[in-house]
């Protein structure tokens, strides 16, 4: 995408992770826009699918949410950041009483990091043995690491 005269510059560009499954339909992994400064980083729901099962850990939401979420970091990692750059997430959870379960390991990857989050609870994922998806926004300065 190209400015006009005057205005910022701004690209946006998929990213791929050789290192996951590919995508099962017409979309990237993530979607980059790269800002003077900054990218804005969009990563596609993920779920507990590794490179090679399309389910992990059928049944246990904490194994999968560990997958999901190691999935969420791999994508980070490829835009150039890393989980604290997340600034918001989208949680979208088959059963609800599973939360507490999925928010213990949510804090072990995010930490103290607390970006702006919202928990959904849907009827059915795209595979019916997943028991949730996550996607995320972040936003990864340029040439600081990530911070």
């Amino acid at each position: 995408m190209e400015a006009a005269e005057g205005e910022p510059s701004m690209v946006v560009s998929a990213i791929e992770c050789r290192s996951l499954a590919p995508a099962s339909g017409p979309y990237a992994s993530g979607c980059r826009v790269s800002l003077a400064g900054a990218d804005l980083v969009f990563v596609s729901g993920q779920v507990a699918e590794s490179s090679s099962e399309v389910c992990v850990a059928k049944g246990d939401v904490k194994t999968q949410a560990e997958q999901v979420l190691t999935n969420l970091v791999t994508v980070l990692e490829a835009a150039g950041g890393r989980i604290t750059d997340v600034v918001k997430v989208t949680v979208f959870l088959r059963n609800m009483e599973d939360r507490g379960a999925v928010a213990e390991v949510r804090k072990r990857f995010f930490g103290d990091h607390m970006p702006a989050s919202t928990l959904v609870e849907v009827s059915k994922l795209a595979h019916p043995d997943w028991l949730l998806e996550i996607e995320a926004v972040a936003v990864v300065n340029h040439g600081s690491g990530g911070e």
